[in-house]
């Protein structure tokens, strides 16, 4: 068996007296598409900041192409990684928001060309060649000059999807990236992680639109509470769960 890609072992979190996450495992493999569903407040979100390092967990750890991240061991003890080392570590990870966090004063290209070059050091004009490739990927060179505002929602988290994926990562995270859109718009970005997920690339998605999950995913994960109480290929968790609180939830959302 080849070592996963990310490793999640026994990671706990609290935000003072609320425990977000309890003992958490979980395995992801490379070019796996795994999806997160449960209700509100159930730890989805979190464990996603927890793996791109926004959350410091209380516990357990997290491992990314082996290397623990956040912290390092020194004569069986470990210490805090400087935030310079957390920021070296989270570049191999691209994250998509609810809220598109696109700058205002910069256009799409430049949007996707400042992490590039401002982070990473690499010339402008290959930056901007590779950018110009990722704004046709997710269908918007002709919006390469248009300012956010004048982007409608959809094209906007499209943007950032092309901005995270300018950076190279070898780890995708999404969290609910359809949620803040109207519903005429959410087609169009599930239509561009779709082509992602065929592309090979490994993603942990926070999602409640479950069709997406039951396409695209190759395992489906419910949590609850900041635990995880099933796990399995997505036909079966979707399809057949085995746990009553599963069960209790799709019925709940599938009407």
């Amino acid at each position: 068996m080849t070592k996963p890609l990310v490793a999640i072992r026994s990671v706990s979190k609290n935000f003072g007296d609320f425990q977000a996450l309890k003992q958490v495992s979980l395995d992801v493999r490379a070019g796996e598409v795994l999806c997160l569903i449960g209700a509100s407040g159930s730890g989805k979100t979190t464990l996603l900041r927890c793996v791109n390092q926004l959350t410091p967990i209380d516990s357990g750890g997290v491992w990314l192409d082996g290397e623990l991240l956040g912290v390092r061991e020194e004569r069986g003890r470990l210490h805090r990684l400087t935030e310079r080392q957390i920021a070296r570590q989270r570049l191999k990870t691209g994250m998509v928001f609810q809220r598109f966090n696109l700058f205002p004063h910069k256009t799409a290209l430049e949007n996707i060309t400042e992490g590039p070059v401002q982070v990473q050091g690499r010339k402008q004009e290959d930056a901007l060649a590779e950018a110009m490739e990722l704004l046709r990927r997710v269908g918007l060179a002709e919006k390469a000059d248009a300012y956010p505002s004048q982007l409608s929602g959809g094209q906007q988290q499209r943007v950032a999807i092309a901005r995270a994926l300018a950076m190279k990562p070898m780890l995708m995270l999404f969290d609910e990236p359809t949620s803040a859109l109207d519903p005429e718009l959410v087609g169009e970005v599930l239509t561009v992680m779709k082509e992602l997920a065929r592309s090979g690339m490994t993603m942990m998605v926070v999602t409640h639109e479950l069709g997406f999950a039951r396409e695209v995913a190759d395992r489906v994960v419910y949590m609850d509470h900041g635990t995880i109480v099933e796990a399995g290929a997505a036909a079966e968790v979707l399809g057949g769960p085995r746990e009553a609180r599963t069960q209790a939830f799709l019925s709940a959302v599938i009407r």
